[in-house]
């Protein structure tokens, strides 16, 4: 698994779980900002529909196969913000086969299990199942 990824996973694991929701609002501050050339063309992300919230994921891929990943999510939905933040963070820089390579359910070992909603939960899932089948459209094309 990525390294960052492993990293916030042991960031999450390491403290109470009454302090791990906090941590996700945390990571819901530290989303990356779109790139300026997408901030005028959201045409471009994907709507991610099992987000309550409105969730657009987009996947580059450069020329060494290394991934970058752009992501919005409103600031009045912090949790899912907060996801797509942990995604950005411990996917962007990766290569294609690493991020394939990610457990699917790599959400749900986080330890927020019991301070966020199975829904929810089940959103970050789909944001990483939408980056991995963008990927492989981007690599099989």
């Amino acid at each position: 698994m990525s390294g960052a990824l492993d990293e916030i996973r042991e960031e999450f694991l390491a403290i109470e779980q009454r302090e791990r929701l906090q941590l996700l609002l945390e990571f819901s501050q530290e989303l990356p900002p779109l790139p300026e050339r997408y901030v005028d063309h959201h045409d471009l992300l994907e709507r991610v529909e099992e987000c309550q919230s409105p969730v657009f994921i987009f996947t580059e891929v450069d020329d060494e196969a290394r991934v970058h990943l752009h992501a919005t999510a409103p600031r009045e939905a912090p949790t899912t913000r907060g996801f797509a933040s942990i995604l950005a963070q411990g996917l962007d820089g990766l290569r294609v086969d690493e991020v394939l390579a990610v457990a699917d359910d790599y959400p749900l070992t986080l330890g927020l299990t019991d301070a966020v909603s199975p829904l929810r939960l089940r959103g970050m899932t789909a944001m990483l199942a939408r980056i991995k089948r963008q990927l492989r459209e981007k690599s099989s094309g």
